[in-house]
């Protein structure tokens, strides 16, 4: 029997041919499964690599879980990141920057100078100032000189008319010429009165020339800007030779004396917070090393406030800012370690009864 056809089979469908059929039936169709399109297995594939990656997941949040440690109550926490005070070093007056002396990133200690502007126009206005006052100063001495002299002139008036009142009543001298020796007098006395005069006058105005030297050299060391407190260069703003106004910023340095960090806590815990609530800070760079700070300030007002109408659960989700201050003395002893801007959790404990986890126990003094 010849072989049959293939030419009208269909995908899937399969002839054979029996013994049985050979001697004389019929050919058998059988049924064959469809092949699976490659894309299915791929997307089975992929949803098998999910499975696996949601397990992971989940046994890793579950480690995490078991690992992280417990708070007991009484402490709450929050996330943040460590600040600083910034200090703005401004000009006084305006002016054109002649020097700079430090760049960002400088750690500067009170009172170190950290720009000088050209002052030239200041230094020639002391020196006319100076002159001034020595000019004041010799007037001065020149009107202390004139009064000494009608003193002496006084004198001689007082002696002359003592002469005439003894010699007029004996007609040795005439009532004219003691009439004289007294206007004599008179007109000595004025004269001195007036010289001592002049003398505080001139007094008034050597005291006006030295205040203008004062005033000139305040103004040309106000023009040196120093670092008012210790801490490290944040920005430089202006460059040498750049003529800046007054007030015009030339650094922004960072206090590293008041350095804090901002977390937010809900209402429940953030009612239970005072000001002077001992904390702990742990930042992600030193995760080993609680640093003890205290709470300085706590707002007033919720940060985030959905509806002017609260219900119950819109007043869970009120956060107000808690600002979580390290103390001061201990950041002068570590000052030049003090870096900003790294991420962390603060803790704080709310019921001063509870005692710190051994691993909040602070190394700080250590």
């Amino acid at each position: 029997m010849s072989e049959p056809s293939t030419r009208n089979r269909r995908p899937g469908i399969e002839l054979s041919s029996s013994p049985e059929e050979q001697r004389g039936g019929l050919p058998v169709v059988i049924e064959l499964a469809p092949r699976r399109p490659r894309q299915e297995w791929r997307s089975r594939l992929a949803a098998l690599a999910v499975l696996v990656m949601v397990g992971t997941t989940g046994v890793g949040w579950l480690w995490w879980q078991h690992h992280q440690p417990r708070l007991p109550p009484g402490i709450t926490w929050g996330n943040g990141r460590i600040e600083a005070d910034e200090i703005d070093i401004d000009t006084k007056f305006a002016g054109r920057i002649a020097a700079l002396f430090v760049d960002e990133g400088a750690f500067v200690k009170a009172g170190q100078q950290l720009a000088r502007m050209d002052t030239r126009d200041l230094e020639a206005s002391l020196n006319k100032d100076e002159a001034q006052a020595r000019q004041a100063q010799k007037t001065l001495e020149e009107a202390r000189a004139n009064v000494e002299q009608q003193k002496a002139q006084v004198r001689l008036a007082q002696q002359e008319l003592e002469r005439s009142q003894f010699l007029a009543p004996k007609g040795w001298a005439t009532k004219e010429l003691l009439d004289q020796r007294r206007q004599q007098l008179d007109a000595v006395n004025s004269a001195l009165a007036a010289a001592i005069a002049k003398v505080g006058q001139t007094e008034h105005a050597l005291d006006a020339a030295q205040h203008q030297v004062e005033l000139d050299k305040v103004n040309i060391a106000d023009n040196t800007l120093v670092a008012p407190r210790d801490g490290r260069i944040q920005y430089r703003l202006a460059n040498i030779g750049e003529v800046v106004p007054a007030g015009g910023k030339v650094f922004t340095m960072l206090d590293v004396a008041s350095v804090y960090m901002d977390i937010y806590l809900p209402t429940e815990e953030a009612g239970r917070v005072k000001v002077g609530t001992e904390g702990r800070m742990l930042l992600d760079a030193y995760p080993n090393f609680p640093i003890p700070a205290k709470v300085s300030f706590i707002a007033a007002q919720a940060q985030f406030t959905p509806k002017m109408v609260e219900t119950k659960t819109e007043r869970e989700r009120l956060m107000f800012l808690v600002k979580v201050r390290i103390d001061p003395a201990l950041l002068r002893a570590h000052a030049e370690a003090v870096r900003t801007g790294l991420p962390g959790l603060a803790y704080l404990r709310l019921d001063s009864n509870v005692a710190w986890p051994a691993w909040l126990q602070s190394k700080a003094a250590q």
